[in-house]
């Protein structure tokens, strides 16, 4: 296969990713592999969060104009953005590919989010094949069809007893796992979002940025779900050449700090790029950390309370006393501090890509998840992989004990050693003739055997 010039290097794969930083990561790192394979790769992106077209000479950038300057891009409000995106991109999209059209530009296929709709709407209305990335965890994706079960069956509302029971046939999650509130009336906007989050459409086939052996069982079902094929290619960050994809600056200074510390001996603290706590727990979280007397780097970005700068809200006492064993900086570069070997443990909100990053270094978790998908990962890494230990509540005395066991106890070595075992499967699966290799082998063949005709 030519890589560099020639037929393969002009069929173009064309990416729509979803504009959040946990989206848009994956979807890049997607694009530098497809383009080392010798795809030709164009980004269609929103204006909101848009990628620096500079870190990226070899791709092909259309921004497209989405309104949503001024409107709120919050979490609480995220349901009502991505319509809007949904909504105000179809058409500027539509109306790029039917120029492809009359330039009669070779296209293999449209490769979407699995939010934005409107990508496979075009695509499908084009006659173009499309397939849809799923950058979470399978298990996440089978919990939908757990809640849609349970509402057929007008399980839901559930009491609130029943919120710690184990969900029958779904091991290990509980009731309280599930991604929406199964307590209450979920409202039908939510609803309506959550099942065209699992409708493919008509799409060609799903990639996945996981690997097969650990969401084995959850694919499993998703393929009966899904009659199209299924690539497990993850993780992502590890199979694709090494790309900037931060939305937010990176203190690199941070770096040289853990140069100086011993091995293992340093709890990294990052609740990632969405996730909105109030000033008590942050309080909490600081006075944990200070009193676990473990050294900490911790990112403290500051939107991550809502309303007011988080990194002006540490109390000055807590900044005085830990300042001979801590660095709090505003966003670290994650996957360099990850495989940092000073680091020991990662204090994590579970977020798919964290969790991705910790495993491939072989870093054990303290869990607090946060978020949507994060609760079924937390209970993966602590029930059924076993390299996290699970946050029972947000109290200081809590907080402080779980890094103290993580860090220095007989049961975090215990855990320590899963994480690593962990990292040498992870490993064996992007290697050649692992899993994930092999998939990615499978997905380049499957796409051009998608693009021989020309639009």
């Amino acid at each position: 296969m030519e890589t560099s010039s020639g037929l393969e290097r002009r069929r173009r794969v064309v990416l729509v990713p979803c504009p959040f930083q946990g989206h848009i990561t994956p979807m890049l790192q997607l694009g530098a592999i497809l383009h080392s394979k010798g795809f030709s790769i164009l980004v269609a992106h929103t204006k909101f969060n848009s990628p620096n077209p500079s870190n990226y000479p070899h791709f092909t950038f259309l921004t497209l104009p989405d309104n949503l300057d001024g409107f709120d891009t919050s979490f609480d409000n995220l349901v009502n953005a991505i319509s809007v995106i949904n909504t105000n991109c179809e058409a500027p999209f539509e109306e790029h590919m039917v120029q492809m059209v009359a330039e009669e530009e070779q296209v293999a296929c449209i490769i979407y989010d699995s939010i934005v709709k409107f990508a496979e709407v075009v695509a499908d209305r084009l006659k173009l094949p499309s397939i849809v990335l799923r950058n979470i965890n399978a298990a996440y994706m089978h919990s939908h069809l757990v809640i849609f079960k349970l509402l057929a069956e007008n399980l839901i509302p559930l009491p609130e007893s029943q919120l710690h029971a184990a969900i029958p046939g779904v091991h290990p999650l509980r009731y309280k796992d599930l991604p929406l509130p199964a307590t209450i009336e979920i409202p039908q906007n939510v609803l309506d979002f959550q099942r065209s989050d699992m409708d493919i459409r008509s799409s060609s086939a799903v990639i996945w940025n996981n690997i097969d052996q650990l969401d084995h069982w959850p694919l499993q079902q998703l393929q009966q779900h899904w009659p199209v094929p299924f690539f497990s290619i993850g993780p992502l960050h590890k199979m694709a050449p090494d790309i900037p994809t931060s939305l937010l600056e990176e203190e690199n200074n941070c770096l040289s700090w853990l140069d100086k510390q011993a091995p293992n001996s340093v709890i990294y603290v990052s609740l990632g790029s969405l996730a909105i706590i109030d000033e008590k727990e942050l309080i909490e979280m600081a006075w944990g950390l200070a009193k676990s007397e473990q050294p900490f780097l911790w990112a403290v970005r500051p939107s991550l309370l809502n309303g007011s700068d988080a990194m002006k809200s540490l109390p000055e006492d807590f900044i005085k006393n830990t300042r001979e064993r801590g660095l709090v900086v505003k966003w670290a570069p994650q996957k360099k501090v990850l495989a940092h070997p000073a680091v020991g443990g990662f204090f994590t909100h579970c977020g798919w890509n964290s969790t991705l990053e910790s495993m491939c270094e072989g870093v054990p978790l303290v869990c607090r998840p946060c978020l949507v998908d994060q609760w079924i990962n937390a209970r993966y890494l602590t029930h059924v992989w076993r390299v996290g230990i699970e946050l029972e509540n947000l109290q200081q005395i809590t907080i402080e004990n779980a890094v103290r066991s993580l860090m220095v106890s007989e049961e975090g070595e215990v855990i320590r050693q899963r994480a690593f075992n962990m990292k040498q499967e992870v490993d064996r699966c992007i290697n050649e003739g692992g899993s994930s290799h092999e998939a990615l082998n499978r997905l380049v063949e499957f796409i051009i055997s998608l693009s021989g005709r020309k639009l």
